[in-house]
């Protein structure tokens, strides 16, 4: 198959597997360019966050989710997928090349996953206080660990010491215009292709610090209704060994393997990352985890609530061929 090109359609339904994953306010810092049977998957650097995200990491995180999809989109067609993270230190916004072919050993875990992507949504509304099972803990546990990375629960010490890490991330941000301006130009209002719209936020909550981040920047939004969020959620820190571009897209494959374990388990998630916006906390967020690594997310599981998840921008916009290139 090597010389021919994948059919349209499919390429389409990979795609759009893989824009639906998850990225800081939505931004969908993504490219990709089709040459036959090879997805490269490129950072859009027009659609970074250079106040929020300085040195890209959220991007790249990102990028590995979308990676992540279109591979799970990819086996539900009967594809196997073949891939490289960051494959040539001279294209930095090079993350994934993934080469896709017919397989007869169907990949049944991917296939699964598949069906979870349209269900999978960021929940940041209160859950109820109930500890989430055992078992399902590990089912996470082990989908983190099948894409390379780690994920560690936090016990309620560990939970508290990040929520004052977030008083601590607010703190610094008061002054902060740049910050402000750039969530402002991406969170709240009406939203049909990008950002996070208003009706997204939730409530705010009772309570301060709290298991959820308040991104509200309008004030219309900053008067939203309130709610009380559990005490002590359910906190889990992702983390990767090392931390080098490729680290990062294989945390945001990570990621999104366990979102997905996590939907089909019934289960949602929200984040609390704010205090890995600055490498000094985000050193104190590792070191809760009582492991070596690289903290990459700070993950709020709850129970599910229907919904459906942020818009996206049409395919077409995403994608050039060899040809146009």
């Amino acid at each position: 198959m090597s010389d021919q090109h994948l059919p349209a359609h499919h390429v389409d339904s990979m795609l759009a597997a893989a824009i639906a994953a998850p990225s800081m306010h939505n931004t969908q810092p993504w490219r990709f360019e089709v040459n036959g049977h090879v997805i490269d998957l490129f950072l859009d650097g027009s659609r970074t966050l250079p106040a929020e995200d300085p040195t890209g990491r959220a991007m790249r995180i990102a990028a590995g989710a979308a990676a992540f999809n279109l591979r799970c989109a990819a086996a539900a067609l009967g594809y196997g997928t073949w891939y490289g993270l960051a494959p040539y230190p001279e294209e930095p916004d090079l993350l994934a090349r993934i080469v896709i072919e017919p397989t007869s050993a169907q990949d049944d875990d991917l296939r699964n996953l598949a069906e979870q992507i349209p269900h999978r949504h960021t929940d940041r509304r209160p859950s109820d206080p109930t500890p989430l099972a055992e078992n399902i803990r590990i089912a996470l546990l082990r989908a983190a660990y099948a894409e390379g990375a780690e994920l560690t629960w936090l016990g309620e010490p560990e939970i508290h010491a990040v929520l004052d890490l977030v008083l601590d991330t607010d703190l610094r941000e008061i002054g902060d215009w740049h910050r402000r301006a750039e969530r402002a130009h991406w969170v709240g209002g009406e939203r049909t292709t990008e950002g996070v719209p208003s009706s997204a936020l939730g409530p705010r909550s009772t309570s301060y610090p709290a298991a959820v981040r308040d991104m509200a920047t309008r004030p219309t939004d900053r008067t939203r209704g309130q709610s009380t969020f559990e005490a002590n959620p359910d906190l889990a820190v992702l983390s990767t060994d090392f931390d080098e571009p490729a680290d990062q897209v294989t945390a945001g494959a990570a990621l999104e393997r366990v979102l997905l374990t996590a939907t089909r388990e019934g289960v949602s998630a929200s984040f609390l990352n704010q205090p890995l916006e600055f490498e000094d906390l985000r050193r104190k967020v590792q070191r809760l985890t009582k492991r070596p690594g690289h903290a990459d997310m700070i993950i709020r599981f709850s129970r599910s609530h229907p919904g459906t998840g942020t818009a996206r921008r049409p395919v077409a916009e995403f994608v050039t061929t060899k040809e146009q290139s």
